[in-house]
């Protein structure tokens, strides 16, 4: 069975220059610190080359449901400061490409992600968590804008007693077993009652009826 595809197209507009963005979504290594929410851990690879092409690291991430993914990017192509694209292999396999373009005082963040589900229990749920799971996307990359947002505001700072006024980047979610409980007794209740259909006898029309 092939794994389960997914697209996604994220927009964040963020208040700063192509250049302030770009510095920090370019280090992967530094990912764990300023989005913690998502990256658990993250190990580099490989450094690449002067442009930062050829790069790999290992990553183990997580969403709003309580499971971990482990997969490496490798950056495939830099645009910086108009951003860079990456090759995901693992629980995660597929492409994506960061795009930055400024408007006035603002920049325009686009992420777009084409990846295959391969972690088995993703192939497993996908048919009837579909839904699930792209929610559990978007509430990463929602962490994710937040996130940098707090970060240029820290990066910014001038003193440490200004620094210390931003608050911290929102961390891990606490609460997503009971709803991934819920999502997996509804998939499974599903899965159920079309086992059933499918094993009912037709019946037969009779004619004249």
């Amino acid at each position: 069975m092939n794994a389960p595809e997914y697209t996604f197209r994220t927009e964040w507009r963020l208040l700063a220059t192509m250049q302030e963005i770009s510095d920090v979504l370019e280090d992967p290594l530094d990912l764990p610190r300023w989005w913690p929410s998502v990256y658990l851990e993250v190990d580099e690879i490989a450094r690449g080359d002067e442009r930062g092409v050829g790069r790999r690291a290992r990553l183990l991430t997580r969403g709003w449901l309580p499971y971990t993914l482990r997969w490496e990017l490798t950056v495939t192509e830099s645009r910086s400061p108009r951003g860079f694209s990456i090759e995901a292999e693992g629980d995660l396999a597929g492409n994506g490409r960061w795009t930055l373009e400024e408007a006035g005082a603002w920049t325009l963040v686009v992420y777009d992600w084409s990846v295959r589900a391969e972690k088995p229990l993703l192939r497993a749920l996908s048919p009837w968590m579909r839904p699930i799971l792209a929610a559990n996307h978007r509430w990463a990359m929602r962490r994710g804008e937040e996130s940098l947002a707090l970060e240029l505001l820290r990066r910014r700072a001038k003193q440490a007693a200004e620094r210390s006024h931003i608050p911290a980047p929102p961390g891990p979610a606490r609460h997503a077993g009971t709803v991934l409980l819920i999502a997996a007794g509804a998939a499974a209740l599903a899965g159920f009652s079309a086992a059933r259909r499918l094993s009912r006898p037709r019946r037969r029309r009779r004619w004249g009826r």
